[in-house]
């Protein structure tokens, strides 16, 4: 009997993914439908809902699911959900499909790779300043949820999808790549009653590092959960970022208190409300608590560094199982000899080491010496072969 927390509803997880005979008389069926691109980040949200990350939606929210989630962070039936999960397309495609009719969803890098099939239950256009405003408390286009958002077709199609294809991910990734049914059946073999997530879009420096082992002395594990989705220009890329966390993990952590896995999502940079879809969707994943650093989620400066802790005290109590270990500024203490945070170390800002990973790249594709209180040398050592090939 699992002792792991419920998925996000209540109800069972609700993979959207077909496999087997099932999969392959749907994919012969979607070959003669409206064929429906997608974008990156749709392409994400889809293979989400289809190995059940996103329970307990069935598809791409209607109308009114899209208004109550901007402006009351729930579902029109009053399930807890803080960002829309929407599909746009063209005006002039949307007036060929007609309601209850069914259309195929196409990668927008391969029109042949069929991702998914749908029945489109409604059609609508949105007020994109709205969702921006709400969503990302800005409208300014030079951040790139806004311009994602801002970007997108005119008009939203709605309704229930069938998934079927992981769009490359297993493949890519192997066995790191995990449903939520298989990270729930990974820590119920490890005992595991509490588990905390590790949200990290970067490879993990000393700080990232002290932030799960904090987590660990008070859960019996971690879940490093990168994402494999698209970032903004500049990030590491996922298939580096995961090896140089791998190789932290077999040489600094005790074995079986941490998993490393991924998903397939984009980055929205919606700073505090993204940072309640990654509790929610770890809550999926079996995970107790989520860790919430400094600017969880954010970009620029957008947001105060934590508006991501403040955001859990405002939604209503048991909106969400997984709760937030909310983690102030860590850094080196070089009079402390070792990794503190503002709560633990009394000593002044000229004996502390803060560097951000923005710092650490520049560093890095510079050829810069990284300080060993920084980052572990093993990891280092992954990242800077990473950037020796880009020159």
């Amino acid at each position: 009997m699992t002792k792991l927390v419920k998925p996000h509803g209540g109800g069972p997880l609700k993979p959207l993914l077909l496999t087997g005979v099932a999969r392959d008389t749907e994919l012969q069926r979607a070959s003669s439908l409206p064929l429906i691109p997608v974008s990156s980040r749709e392409k994400g949200d889809l293979l989400m809902l289809g190995i059940g990350s996103f329970t307990p939606l069935d598809g791409f929210m209607h109308h009114d699911d899209w208004r109550s989630v901007c402006d009351n962070y729930t579902l029109a039936n009053g399930v807890f959900w803080p960002i829309p999960i929407t599909l746009s397309t063209t005006k002039t495609r949307a007036d060929g499909i007609s309601i209850n009719s069914e259309i195929a969803l196409v990668d927008p890098d391969n029109s042949s790779d069929i991702l998914a099939t749908m029945r489109v239950t409604g059609k609508y256009m949105i007020d994109k300043a709205h969702e921006c405003k709400a969503v990302f408390r800005t409208t300014d286009p030079e951040h790139p949820g806004v311009r994602m958002v801002m970007e997108q077709a005119d008009e939203n199609l709605s309704g229930p999808v069938k998934v079927l294809s992981q769009g490359g991910f297993p493949e890519k990734y192997g066995a790191m790549y995990m449903s939520p049914a298989q990270t729930r059946a990974t820590f119920d073999a490890n005992g595991w009653a509490t588990v905390a997530a590790f949200q990290t879009r970067n490879p993990m420096h000393r700080s990232h590092e002290y932030l799960a082992k904090v987590a660990i002395e008070v859960c019996d594990g971690v879940l490093v959960h990168s994402l494999l989705g698209n970032l903004k220009a500049g990030d590491i890329p996922a298939d580096v970022r995961t090896k140089a966390i791998a190789v932290l993990i077999e040489k600094y952590f005790v074995q079986k208190t941490v998993v490393q896995s991924g998903y397939p999502l984009d980055m929205r940079y919606a700073g505090p409300r993204e940072a309640l879809l990654h509790a929610l969707f770890r809550q999926n994943y079996g995970c107790s608590h989520l860790i919430v650093g400094r600017d969880h989620a954010g970009v620029g400066s957008y947001y105060g560094p934590f508006d991501a802790h403040a955001i859990f005290d405002e939604i209503p109590r048991g909106a969400l199982e997984t709760k937030p270990i909310k983690m102030g500024l860590t850094f080196w203490c070089h009079r402390c000899a070792g990794m503190s945070s503002g709560r633990t170390c009394p000593h002044d800002v000229k004996d502390q080491l803060q560097v951000s990973g923005t710092q650490l790249r520049k560093w890095l594709s510079e050829g810069h010496p990284v300080p060993a209180e920084f980052s572990r040398p093993e990891v280092l050592e992954v990242l800077r072969a990473y950037y020796a090939k880009l020159e």
